[in-house]
């Protein structure tokens, strides 16, 4: 009683903490809690008369979650901040967002944002290999996961549990040499599929696996908390993601909406993303420590309309080979 009490007590000093006429935002993301708290903590600062609520989960259910509401004649959220641009594009196409031209857009490379502003990439995510430096194998390419050394000791998140490892098995398996034959291999090898990426993080870390796919920042900055961890940028190359994001068409609170996404976009937004080891989409700022240069690293393509178009038969392909984990 005393715990359901002190929350009440916290929630109710946040509310008398907002100025009374403060618009109010529900912000639907896939970053890490912590990272969610932090941007929208930066923004709360940044415009003290605007409260932002917030939810977090994969990017799948998260989108489960959101049509769901929508069918209801009921969504809740009024910015979307997730994984990936093909699923910003699935609602753009089905009229779901709102079209805003935000004058930051000005400080981002055309391929980065939907040019009728519908949606803005925020950062840059790749997915490598991480390991754990105990491991008798230092891999350096994709098909070193495949090798004996391997064997039974790799782990990788879902693409029904994250967004990024979606893009990611569509991306790889447009690449030649790689494809659907590369996932089968490591099946074969003892491979396994299951969760988001956080979990590969602590699988890793743990000494439980020895290898990882997973997205950069999370083994990156684990290491430089003194995790037994590395990360490699594969010699084939990396996937990307860039976290986009858009307002919901149905918000009622478009104005706060816009400064959202403003925010975000700018040098400020994109230095708090910086503070957390994400590399910025933002043209001119620096990258986070523990990462190459920017110009060393290889992004795998993507085209967006055609990954959109393959997601359910990708999806029935990757549970064909690793089941509906």
């Amino acid at each position: 009683m005393k715990t359901i009490v002190s929350a009440a007590a916290l929630v109710a000093a946040s509310l008398f903490a907002i100025p009374a006429s403060a618009a109010n935002l529900v912000l639907y993301t896939s970053q890490p809690n912590e990272d969610a708290q932090a941007t929208v903590d930066g923004f709360m600062a940044a415009n003290p008369d605007i409260k932002v609520d917030w939810v977090r989960d994969g990017t799948p259910k998260i989108m489960a979650k959101l049509q769901a509401e929508i069918q209801a004649g009921n969504p809740v959220a009024d910015i979307l901040l997730i994984a990936d641009v093909v699923t910003l594009e699935r609602l753009k196409e089905d009229g779901k967002l709102l079209a805003y031209k935000s004058p930051e857009a000005a400080q981002y490379d055309a391929a980065l944002y939907d040019a009728d502003g519908y949606y803005y990439s925020t950062k840059l995510i790749t997915t490598g290999i991480m390991y754990n430096t105990s491991a008798a194998m230092k891999p350096a390419s994709w098909k070193d996961l495949t090798k004996p050394e391997a064997k039974g000791l790799v782990t990788m998140p879902s693409p029904l549990a994250s967004g990024a490892a979606l893009i990611h098995a569509q991306t790889l398996a447009a690449v030649p040499g790689l494809g659907w034959d590369f996932y089968k291999s490591l099946a074969e090898n003892g491979a396994i599929a299951a969760g988001g990426n956080g979990a590969v993080l602590k699988s890793v870390a743990s000494g439980e696996k020895a290898y990882g796919m997973v997205v950069d920042y999370l083994p990156i900055r684990e290491k430089a908390k003194g995790a037994p961890v590395e990360f490699v940028f594969p010699s084939e190359g990396v996937s990307a993601v860039t976290e986009p994001v858009g307002i919901l068409a149905s918000t009622k609170n478009a104005d706060a909406a816009k400064k959202f996404v403003d925010y975000l976009l700018s040098e400020k937004g994109q230095e708090g993303f910086l503070k957390l080891g994400y590399i910025p989409a933002r043209n001119g700022m620096k990258l986070p420590e523990g990462f190459p240069a920017r110009d060393t690293i290889k992004v795998l393509p993507i085209k967006a309309a055609e990954a959109l178009k393959n997601t359910d038969q990708d999806l029935k392909t990757f549970s064909g080979i690793y089941g509906s984990n």
